[in-house]
């Protein structure tokens, strides 16, 4: 098959001991492209067709570095198209047991530890290396980085083919026991980044249970049916019909901001669809990972101000991260997430973007 992606490299900014970020952008034969930066390899945007063929970027980001840099972003980190890890999600009270040792991690949601840490993976620097179609960022974590031992190299690729699927391959190895989860965190809007409200987006989850959470969003270890529930999307329901219910698990999170436990199934497999009435754009995630995180946007506050120069407001954009579950290093009864020396954590997500009348 000829090759359909082209790719190209600028510099993106400088960071204040002067390390070049660098933007690398993807586009295929439609017109779609997707831009990824070496800071936290970061999707920054994503051009997407409409029903009409028109595009617009239809995830949150900046226009530049100082976006994602700025203190004020960072107080309250929405992570942003980020790549976050060493795990992905939260683990609860900061810590965790591995073959009889404890390991204390960095904290910053209290006394939790949520993607990673205070300077997880959305906080470094990646290597970038053109592959085929795409592009691979690779990141090599020390070991005792924000607590969690072993030396990790892991690695992210990207690429977009003329299917208008955006894939994204994961991979890591450790020199000692660890644990590893890692997702990317796009927000996504269909309408286009600052168009407004995601609320009228069409959902559907094929998940018949998913993990109820603590007043920390810590699972509680339990895993309830969805029927019955506002957490049962296996029929495509509005993200925002059944947000302010009176349900006291949206009143934890301030609405979604829960793990799905996907049905059974081998390799990748369809997790999640969206569509879009507004547009007809309509976005199917594909997944080898056992969870999904939905989250609606609860805590976007419209204090942050976007490429294109709009404010996010709570419900703006919504989260879909394909996941190992929360907190699993310290629940036996999750799907383990210990990766041992001489194994490889492999995982893959696929974003497939088509259109409807």
């Amino acid at each position: 098959m000829p090759r359909m992606t082209s790719i190209d490299r600028v510099t993106f900014g400088e960071l204040a001991d002067g390390t070049g970020i660098e933007k690398w952008t993807l586009t295929n034969a439609n017109g779609m492209s997707v831009s990824v930066l070496t800071w936290g390899a970061t999707i920054q945007s994503a051009l997407v067709p409409d029903r009409d063929g028109r595009l617009a970027n239809v995830t949150l980001g900046f226009a530049d570095l100082a976006g994602y840099t700025d203190p004020a972003y960072l107080a309250g980190n929405p992570f942003f198209g980020s790549t976050v890890g060493r795990y992905a999600n939260r683990i609860g009270g900061g810590s965790f047991t591995l073959d009889g040792e404890t390991f204390k991690l960095s904290q910053n949601e209290g006394q939790v530890t949520l993607h990673g840490g205070s300077h997880g993976f959305d906080q470094r620097v990646w290597t970038a290396e053109q592959v085929e179609d795409g592009v691979r960022m690779s990141y090599t974590s020390a070991d005792g980085e924000q607590g969690f031992p072993g030396t990790l190299e892991a690695s992210v690729t990207f690429t977009l083919d003329e299917r208008n699927t955006l894939r994204l391959d994961y991979a890591a190895t450790t020199d000692r026991p660890t644990v590893v989860a890692l997702t990317n965190h796009a927000y996504w809007n269909l309408s286009g980044e600052g168009s407004g409200t995601a609320a009228g987006h069409l959902l559907r989850i094929d998940a018949g249970h998913y993990t109820p959470v603590d007043a920390t969003l810590i699972p509680t270890g339990v895993i309830e049916e969805v029927a019955g529930t506002p957490f049962d999307f296996r029929e495509f329901h509005a993200i925002g019909e059944r947000v302010r219910d009176e349900h006291p698990q949206l009143g934890i999170g301030r609405g979604y901001d829960h793990n799905y436990v996907l049905d059974a199934g081998e390799g990748l497999r369809t997790a999640a669809v969206v569509r879009d009435p507004a547009s007809g754009r309509e976005m199917t995630i594909e997944t080898t990972e056992p969870g999904l995180q939905f989250y609606s946007g609860n805590f976007l506050d419209g204090k942050l101000r976007g490429g294109s120069g709009r404010t996010y407001r709570q419900g703006d954009a919504f989260a879909l991260e394909t996941q190992h579950f929360p907190d699993s290093p310290n629940q036996p009864d999750f799907p383990s997430t210990v990766l041992r020396p001489g194994e490889t954590y492999v995982s893959t997500t696929t974003h497939v973007f088509t259109t409807f009348a």
